[in-house]
């Protein structure tokens, strides 16, 4: 399980053109690297931001695979400045092997700030909205020194929207809403509430995330040769804004066109992987091929006390992928989970 302890990390994002697609690469007041890890110097996450804005507060908060908040920080940014962030350096203590994802976000520069002002003056750790001086990108990888591997890790473009009156420095589970570079799933109509807390000075931003068609279904690839955890083997992640947890029937096709209905269950509610060669009931000769899941589908087994999954109550976001190794080709594969 070590290595899969190291490489579910690495994912590859591709970007595309239509309003459903996710979305990377692009300049926002905030992004989220959905899967982040360290196990020492050695083996750890890093995180590289552009500022092509002004003087900004960037607020970070390490969230666990069911969105509890773990830690948090701010560092500042000047025009045109690039920062490198070592999630191994500045986790704190007991970090290590703890799974979870980052939520980056920009907050709002006070008047007369400095660097060495601007995290902590009055109103910072409000989200700013995009504008000319608003404007941060990312890219993510894993470093594993010892296997002489850099596994690229997805990094979801904001525009994000928060909960109405959230505090950057004390983010909970349900703070972060939407993020505009994931699948909307289920989404509707936002009510004025919902619009009053999309932070939007040109009044743009709503369009970007609202403007978005719904996610029915995805797919998921898979690569595996029946052995657990020897030989081809896959994870596959999914991270959501809401609560994903039960058990999901859905469809299952080998490279051939067949297809076979079976259950998969994820265990937490925002950031979660399985091994799809534990699938009971996978047809033995299925070794490679995708699953076509429904996140918007209310899962078997869901929390008693709810009707739905949280990620479905007035939309919601999702982003999938597969983490492959195969001893063929000598280094993990990431591979985006397609979605329509």
């Amino acid at each position: 399980m070590k290595k899969f302890a190291l490489a579910a990390v690495a994912a590859a994002a591709l970007t595309g053109g239509v309003a459903q697609a996710y979305t990377v690469g692009t300049f926002s007041n905030g992004f989220v690297v959905p899967n982040v890890i360290h196990n020492g110097a050695a083996n750890t996450t890093a995180v590289g931001i552009v500022n092509r804005g002004g003087l900004i507060p960037v607020f970070w908060t390490w969230f666990d695979q069911n969105s509890n908040h773990g830690v948090d920080g701010c560092f500042p940014m000047t025009a045109n400045q690039y920062s490198g962030i070592n999630w191994a350096a500045i986790s704190g203590v007991g970090m290590e092997g703890k799974r979870g994802y980052m939520v980056f976000s920009v907050g709002t520069t006070a008047g007369g700030a400095t660097p060495a002002t601007v995290c902590t003056a009055a109103g910072a750790s409000t989200l700013a909205a995009i504008g000319p001086l608003v404007q941060i990108s990312a890219n993510a990888f894993y470093v594993d020194v010892a296997g002489k591997s850099v596994a690229f890790t997805p990094v979801i473009d904001g525009p994000l929207v928060l909960a109405a009156g959230t505090n950057l420095t004390t983010m909970g589970p349900t703070s972060l809403q939407h993020v505009a570079g994931a699948a909307l799933v289920n989404g509707t109509v936002p009510t004025a509430p919902e619009l009053a807390a999309i932070p939007s000075a040109a009044g743009t931003n709503a369009n970007v995330l609202w403007g978005r068609a719904n996610t029915t279904s995805m797919s998921l690839r898979y690569f595996i040769d029946g052995t657990v955890n020897s030989g081809n083997d896959t994870r596959i992640a999914v991270w959501s804004t809401g609560d994903q947890r039960g058990t999901h029937t859905v469809n299952i096709y080998d490279n051939a066109q067949n297809r076979q209905s079976v259950n998969f269950v994820l265990n937490e509610s925002e950031l979660s992987w399985f091994d799809p060669e534990t699938i009971a009931g996978r047809p033995a000769a299925y070794v490679d091929g995708f699953i076509d899941w429904n996140p918007s589908a209310v899962p078997a087994g869901f929390p008693a006390g709810a009707a739905e999954p949280a990620l479905n109550v007035g939309g919601g976001d999702v982003y999938a992928y597969s983490v492959v190794i195969a001893p063929a080709f000598g280094a993990v594969q990431s591979l985006l989970g397609a979605h329509r």
